[in-house]
Parts: structure tokens; C-alpha cells; sequence
């Protein structure tokens, strides 16, 4: 049985990049993983670049690549090269470089490292169903690895779909992650990955190799979701005739109950920390401490359970993170920690500068600016203001049953409800025009009544029944705040249910 060992990297400049997707808000793990490259290239002299990864169009959102450029650089990480700032090995968009990868997906046809699949989605089906039914993995049976050239090229002439797919031959892929040494899979257990879809659009594995390559990556920093991927690449360097970069796979953020990190347990979008008046050079500290590359605090206990030495700048970080630091069990995305942190470092302000944070942010003019048109025409004063949008600048709003529970319905129909408003507002676009069809759809499918559906979710948002116009409030709100209203609304809502049950 061969082994394919992935080479190392040589002593070129270092080259490094992150490569968010624009599918939504910008997450906290893409700026967890970007700063851990950000360090690793400042402290080498090396570039740091940021790749769109756009090429899954059925999930892509339009406006997301502005907030993910926005919200890197609230937090301080600049790069080098970017699709808005170009650069020698552009374009950094994926949805750009398409004809890149169908060129070098037809390079491993011709060398015979690939091959094009004709086999249809019912009959991919239709094998996975006996292969459940065998209680076998599932995975592609190789059918189309066999095709002749003249089979294939009749496939091609009759205008049949195809995808094209990687050979993964029999052995084994050993590669070296830098973090936890040799790590070696078996390719029984590597199935034969589609390259290229048949829409032309590369999968990650091939768009990410081919990129990686021709942009002279040294490091590959990323989450260590992507290990079993690792041997995938390799053999398409190997493939291509490619040296491979240095792989680091970063542990996973986590809940306090070690689950991976998730909207259900934690806000996870950079843009509700930013929206909701946490500073960024807390937001960067704390992922910093995330990370693990700082020296080890001290024993000595301060304030909330923090520890010596765990308030440090950007500046700081460049200067002193080390990677043999970096701690592998998987890092703890404590929030009440991170409320500490932005609390330490808005008491270190000074009140000019205190201001000047509240004016960025919940007192903005572009805030208030959309604020006051929903309550212009309901105020006799202009010392009412606060009466009627106080919601919109508090933390924390949490309505009373009498408030929430619309009459003849019960309080565990209500929760389960709220529930599904919030499933729906997730999977819709921010937008007035989005916004009011969801939920009504929402509301008739269940036959619960537009007032029973805009007052529950009223009470949850606001804590009363009485407010601005609902969707006007909640499209200035914003997406990801209103979310996370939600979701500690059910939570707390679930944690009382939980005690008052009788015990047994």
C-alpha cells in the first residue's frame, strides 16, 4: 500500500490567507482564524490576503462581502491583497476565476487524476439507499472512474451533464499539521470528490487548491474541521505536480458546554457585537485569548476570573504571540468573559473618548437617523422619544407572560410558535418586502391570526405591546441583534419552563 506524504513548504515569504464565503452576516470564527493569520504574517514580514469564496451560488447573499470587509476592519485586520484592493495574483473573487478551474480540472482529466461522471442524481440516490441499507458508508462507487474515452466522449456528444471527479487510488495520505504532527488517512475512507459541478463551478476542494497555489500560499491557518479535507488536497498536489503548503488546523471555537460554537448558544456575528456597543479592541482581545498563541497568564486570580495578563492590544499580540502556545482542546467562547473584557476596556476610556464609542455605535447619526421617522408622527414631545424607542437601545428586553401569551393560546403553543418566527426571520432577507410575506405565510400555515403573529413577535422585541411599526423597527434594529432577542428570549423562556416542572 503506497503512502503519499504531503512536501513541506520551503523558506519562501510567508504568504497567508482567510477565505470567507458570502453567505451571511460575518461569523466570529472567520475573524478568530483571520487574526491567527494576521499575527503569524505580521510578525514575518509576510502578507496576509483575503479570497472571496463565492461560488456556491444558491447560498450566496449579496450585501455580505461589504460586511465582511466592514467587519475586519472594525477589528483591525488589514490585509494585503483583497478584492477590493487587488493585488499581483487577482482576481480574489472565486466567481471570477471559473475558467481557471475548468482549465486545471481539465488538466487532471488529461493526466488521468480525474475523470468525468455522467451518473444522475437518482441513480447517486438510489446507491446510497443500498448502501444504508447495507449499513455501508456512503460514498461514490467509482462507476464512471471506468468509462472509456470513447464512452465518455459519446456521453459528451449526446449532451449529457457530467461532473468531474478526482481519482483517489488505493493507500494512504500521510500530512504533517503543524500542530499535532503526522496525521495519516486511509483512502478507503476518501471517497472519489466532485472537482468541478455541473453548473462549471469548482467544489472547495478543487477552487481551494488551485488558488492556494497560484497565490503562492506558504500556511494554510484554518478551523480543524477541515483535517479530513487535508488528505484531499494533498493528492491534488500531488496530482498537479504541486509542492504543498504547511498545514495548521486551529482548534474550534466552543460553547461552554464544548459544542461547537453556534447561533443557537452564542451570538455569532461580528456585526451583533459591533451593532450592540462591544468595543473592537475587546472583540479582538478576547480572540486573541481564544487562540491560545499568548504567553500563559499567571495564577493569580482578578476580577470575574480573569487572570493577569489577558488584556493585551493588537500591537501586543504581534509582538508576543508564539505559536507553541496555541493550546489544542478546543477554546471556550465564554460570553459572560467577553462582557468582562469590553467592560474593562470602557472603564479605561476617557469620557471624551466614552462618547465618541457611544456616537459610533448606539448613538450614532445613522442610527437615529432611522429611528426617528418611526415615531416622528406619535410623539407630542420631543421628550417622548425615549418612551417609545428605548427598546431599540437597550440590551436586554424580557416581556412579562401577560405580555407575550396572545389569549386562547397556550404558553407552550406560543414558545413553540416564537420558535418557528425565529426559524423563518434566519432564511429571510432583511427587507420590509421579505419580511412581511415570511411571516404571514408563517402565520396561516399554522392559523395563527397577523395580529396574534405581529404582537408576539412585538412583545418579544420590544417587551410591550405597544411600539413604532414592527418591521420598519425591526429592519433599522437589524438582523442580527433581533435574532439574538429572540433566541434569549426562548432560552430564558426555557430555562423557567425547567423550573417550575414539579419535582420528581
Amino acid at each position: 500500500m503506497s503512502t503519499v506524504t504531503a512536501a513541506t513548504a520551503s523558506a519562501a515569504p510567508v504568504r497567508v490567507r482567510i477565505a470567507p464565503s458570502p453567505t451571511g452576516d460575518p461569523h466570529v470564527g472567520t475573524a478568530y482564524i483571520g487574526l491567527i493569520n494576521f499575527l503569524y504574517a505580521r510578525q514575518r514580514g509576510g502578507q496576509f490576503i483575503l479570497r472571496i469564496e463565492d461560488t456556491d451560488r444558491t447560498r450566496f447573499v449579496p450585501t455580505s462581502e461589504q460586511m465582511i470587509f466592514d467587519a475586519l476592519r472594525w477589528l483591525g485586520l488589514t490585509w494585503d491583497e483583497g478584492p477590493d484592493c487587488g493585488g499581483p495574483f487577482g482576481p480574489y473573487r472565486q466567481s471570477e476565476r471559473t475558467e481557471i478551474y475548468r482549465e486545471h480540472a481539465q488538466m487532471l482529466i488529461d493526466n488521468g487524476t480525474a475523470y468525468r461522471c455522467f451518473c444522475t442524481a437518482e441513480e447517486l440516490e438510489a446507491v446510497r439507499k443500498q448502501q444504508t441499507a447495507a449499513k455501508l458508508p456512503p460514498r461514490y462507487p467509482g462507476t464512471c472512474r471506468h468509462l472509456s474515452a470513447a464512452q465518455s466522449a459519446e456521453n459528451l456528444a449526446a449532451g449529457k451533464p457530467f461532473v468531474v471527479r478526482m481519482v483517489v487510488p488505493a493507500g494512504s495520505t500521510t500530512f504533517r499539521d503543524e500542530l499535532r504532527g503526522d496525521i495519516t488517512f486511509e483512502h478507503s475512507n476518501v471517497d472519489d470528490q466532485v472537482l468541478l459541478k455541473s453548473d462549471g463551478f469548482p467544489t472547495y476542494h478543487l477552487a481551494n487548491v488551485v488558488d492556494d497555489h497560484l497565490m503562492q500560499i506558504t500556511d494554510v491557518i484554518r478551523a480543524e474541521e477541515w483535517i479530513s479535507s487535508t488528505p484531499k488536497h494533498v493528492l491534488l498536489y500531488q496530482s498537479f505536480g504541486w509542492q504543498a503548503p504547511r498545514f495548521w488546523h486551529m482548534p474550534l471555537l466552543r460553547n461552554i458546554d464544548k459544542s461547537k460554537i453556534s447561533k443557537r448558544k452564542n451570538p455569532v456575528s461580528l456585526v451583533y457585537y459591533r451593532d450592540s456597543g462591544f468595543l473592537p479592541q475587546a472583540v479582538i482581545n478576547f480572540l486573541g485569548l481564544m487562540g491560545g498563541g499568548m504567553p500563559s497568564p499567571t495564577p493569580i486570580e482578578i476580577v470575574n476570573g480573569a487572570k493577569e495578563n489577558e488584556v493585551f492590544s493588537l500591537q501586543q499580540m504581534i509582538e508576543r504571540f508564539e505559536v507553541p502556545n496555541i493550546r489544542l482542546g478546543g477554546p471556550v467562547f465564554d460570553l459572560t468573559k467577553l462582557r468582562w473584557l469590553n467592560s474593562e476596556y470602557i472603564r479605561a476610556l476617557s469620557p471624551e473618548q466614552f462618547y465618541a464609542a457611544l456616537r459610533e455605535t448606539v448613538l450614532s447619526d445613522r442610527y437615529l437617523s432611522q429611528i426617528a421617522p418611526l415615531i416622528q408622527s406619535r410623539v407630542d414631545t420631543l421628550g417622548q422619544f425615549g418612551d417609545l424607542t428605548s427598546f431599540l437601545l437597550r440590551d436586554d428586553v424580557m416581556p412579562p407572560a401577560e405580555v407575550w401569551v396572545p389569549k386562547k393560546r397556550t404558553p407552550e403553543e406560543t414558545l413553540l410558535f416564537a420558535a418557528e418566527q425565529l426559524a423563518v426571520l434566519e432564511a429571510t432577507d432583511w427587507t420590509l418586502e421579505a419580511l412581511e410575506p415570511a411571516l404571514k405565510q408563517l402565520g396561516e400555515s399554522r392559523a395563527w391570526s397577523v395580529k396574534e403573529n405581529f404582537m408576539l413577535l412585538r412583545a418579544i422585541l420590544t417587551g410591550s405591546t405597544m411600539s413604532p411599526p414592527l418591521l420598519e423597527s425591526m429592519v433599522v434594529f437589524g438582523k442580527a441583534r433581533t435574532l439574538d432577542r429572540m433566541r434569549r428570549f426562548l432560552e430564558t423562556q426555557k430555562k423557567l419552563a425547567a423550573q417550575n416542572q414539579p419535582k420528581k
